[in-house]
């Protein structure tokens, strides 16, 4: 495959002084040799095939990674792939923690990279679970029950905004805590947006 250009709006983010700045630039290279574009997404680095999100570089104080959005689909033969939380369905990260470790884990990120463009390519999709999956927390049921706008607007929401709300309220260990956060964001749901919108 044809080694795709590097985007001029993303260099800053190689060239900036940081940690991590050598293995940030090895990870561009191999993933830049797959074909993909480089664009800036969520102040990232990330790289799409005809339009589609693949994959994006990102660096944290312990590490830095490569997320594949559809990694759940990847065969991670190596077992190195790695689910942030329990709630992410989705996206899977491969974390490097050193130079050496970024070098010596470079056949394998390509391998990996191809994998994610063939499911891609493929038309293969993650199968997200579905909202009445989700705890639906106590405080939140009685709110909805007693308010049938606000249970008309919460049904009206995209699923993705729903599952936003139930894992936000459920995350709070005190049913006070839920209660505030319920209240906080009846507004937002009875607007039609979700947690982030403005």
């Amino acid at each position: 495959m044809k080694k795709s250009k590097t985007n001029p709006k993303v260099d800053w983010y190689f060239k900036k002084p940081r940690k991590w700045k050598e293995e940030i630039n090895i990870l561009r290279d191999v993933i830049l040799s797959s074909g993909l574009n480089e664009e800036l997404k969520w102040g990232c680095p990330c790289y799409t095939l005809e339009g589609k999100n693949i994959m994006l570089i990102h660096v944290f104080k312990e590490y830095c990674a490569v997320l594949f959005f559809k990694g759940a689909l990847l065969k991670d033969q190596e077992n190195i792939l790695i689910q942030q939380t329990k709630n992410v369905q989705s996206g899977r990260q491969m974390r490097f923690i050193s130079l050496v470790e970024v070098k010596e884990l470079k056949p394998v990120l390509k391998a990996y990279i191809n994998d994610a463009i063939i499911a891609e390519k493929s038309g293969l999709k993650v199968e997200f679970k579905k909202t009445a999956e989700y705890d639906m927390p106590e405080e939140f049921q009685i709110r909805l029950d007693e308010d049938a706008a606000l249970k008309k607007a919460f049904n009206e929401l995209t699923p993705g905004r729903q599952r936003g709300y139930l894992l936000f309220f459920s995350a709070a260990k005190q049913s006070k805590t839920r209660e505030a956060r319920v209240e906080k964001y009846i507004k937002h749901i009875l607007n039609g947006k979700g947690m982030d919108d403005k």
